[in-house]
């Protein structure tokens, strides 16, 4: 199982969360960078992967609007794929 964690206080923008998001995550050269991208690829994991989320307020606060449509589609992908899983985790 290949486990990422994304810290909400690192992303600062769009850009920045594709491309964590595309080398912690392995995905292919053709991976578009936006949220369509994105559910695509992780609705199409061969493998398990979780993916642990830590300052989610601060993801949200940096990604403004764009972060809930991020949420959604982390909600979405992990119902519609078994092998794809996310934690929101809570802070001390």
């Amino acid at each position: 199982m290949t486990e990422a964690l994304l810290d909400g206080d690192k992303v600062r923008d769009k850009e920045g969360l594709h491309g964590w998001l595309a080398k912690s995550l392995g995905f292919l050269d053709w991976y578009g960078g936006n949220l369509d991208a994105l559910y695509d690829c992780l609705t199409d994991l061969s493998e398990d992967v979780r993916l642990v989320i830590v300052h989610r307020d601060k993801l949200r606060a940096h990604l403004g609007p764009y972060g809930d449509r991020l949420f959604r589609v982390f909600s979405q992908a992990a119902q519609d794929n078994p092998r794809f899983q996310f934690v929101l985790q809570e802070e001390a």
